[in-house]
């Protein structure tokens, strides 16, 4: 069985250029998912992996698409190969079948990797000139009024954090944090 693997960085990107090829490509089975691929845990790249079995065949429109890092690409692609399932990137031009497409998909894995990191890097660099510029300040604080009345009804045990929190419409990271930096400031 064919089974295609479609990832797009954000719910507003599309993924009907990466539908059209799937289909081209007689896949019969497709997984979408609609976030970062910055790490494997990704829902339905998870589903897909339990899903397939001995003989199917994974593609991909790119590398990139599957994984942004050569380790979590050759991990996936191992997991893929225990399995008795190859694994295909049509951009590429990648087939695990053969020692040169495993060679090449180490090689392209690298790449890839080495390109997210040169983004990320020129987006360092950008940031850090818009800065001395004075162009960027970053996102501005946000602002509870209320925190210093609501935290001391916490701290007297008059109130739950989880009512806390809820009262001020806060994470219970962001919560934490708050309590943390007043504490110190106290002290």
């Amino acid at each position: 069985m064919k089974i295609g693997y479609i990832r797009v960085s954000t719910q507003e990107q599309n993924t009907i250029r990466q539908e059209v090829l799937m289909e081209s490509l007689g896949v019969e089975e497709v997984y979408i998912d609609r976030m970062s691929g910055k790490n494997t845990n990704r829902p339905q790249l998870q589903k897909m992996m339990d899903y397939v079995r001995h003989g199917d065949v994974v593609i991909v429109e790119s590398i990139s698409r599957f994984a942004r890092n050569t380790r979590d690409l050759l991990e996936l692609v191992e997991r893929l190969s225990e399995k008795g399932v190859e694994f295909v990137s049509k951009k590429e031009a990648i087939d695990t079948t053969t020692p040169t497409g495993k060679f090449m998909l180490t090689v392209f894995g690298a790449v890839a990797e080495l390109e997210r990191e040169y983004i990320l890097q020129r987006q360092r660099e950008g940031i850090a000139i818009a800065k001395e510029q004075g162009k960027y300040t970053g996102r501005k604080p946000t602002v509870y009024p209320d925190f210093d009345k609501v935290y001391h009804q916490w701290r007297k045990g008059e109130i739950t954090a989880v009512t806390a929190m809820k009262k001020l419409g806060m994470s219970k990271s962001t919560f934490y944090r708050k309590v943390k930096h007043k504490s110190v400031k106290v002290i």
